[in-house]
């Protein structure tokens, strides 16, 4: 769902820049959030660009920059909610983002794979974590159903830093889950990777 905003987001017109009296223009959209509101034009200078309406709101609003930190976060999440409607009832959709959250951090950390053998097969040999995890944080996630009521998908948006140092944010992860029946309880059971 991300990719998808994301390609539609390039997909948009730029903006033309703006005269050299307004002098802000950006050639960088993901800049056009941190321009401070006094750079707007003024009332005369609004009659001689009146082209420069409003395709850029759109792009300001998306997701932050990368790089931005946790103080980017709460959008992305905002993100998440708005483009994929809540659909599990709130006790399903907790233990789902419990499970799904827990399963991404021993993933990419390699911390706690021993908890899920069915997921990670061969998780009792020594396994060098991808990801450290000082430098690892989940900035966004949802659980949602995944065609029928008994299967659901977390999805997770998240950074780290790889072993090489190299550190990435918005990285996207999905871990899709069915509904089994233990001893007469209903619970979400991971499903391995294909």
């Amino acid at each position: 769902m991300l990719a998808v905003a994301g390609v539609a987001l390039l997909g948009l017109p730029q903006e033309q820049p703006a005269p050299a009296s307004t002098a802000h223009a950006t050639t960088d959209p993901s800049s056009a959030a941190t321009v401070p509101a006094a750079s707007k034009p003024t009332a005369d200078t609004a009659a001689s660009a009146p082209s420069a309406a409003s395709p850029s709101s759109a792009v300001e609003s998306a997701l932050p920059p990368h790089g931005e930190g946790t103080a980017g976060d709460p959008a992305i999440q905002r993100n998440l909610e708005a483009a994929w409607p809540a659909d599990l009832p709130a006790g399903d959709e907790r233990e789902l983002l419990t499970a799904g959250r827990a399963l991404l951090r021993a993933d990419a950390t390699g911390v706690g794979r021993a908890k899920w053998p069915e997921v990670f097969l061969g998780s009792g040999q020594a396994v060098a974590p991808a990801f450290a995890t000082a430098r690892f944080r989940i900035q966004a996630a949802i659980a949602r159903r995944d065609g029928s009521p008994d299967t659901a998908v977390v999805h997770l948006v998240w950074a780290g830093m790889d072993r090489g140092g190299t550190f990435t944010d918005l990285r996207i992860t999905d871990w899709h889950f069915t509904r089994t029946i233990k001893k007469g309880a209903a619970t979400w059971t991971p499903q391995p990777r294909t």
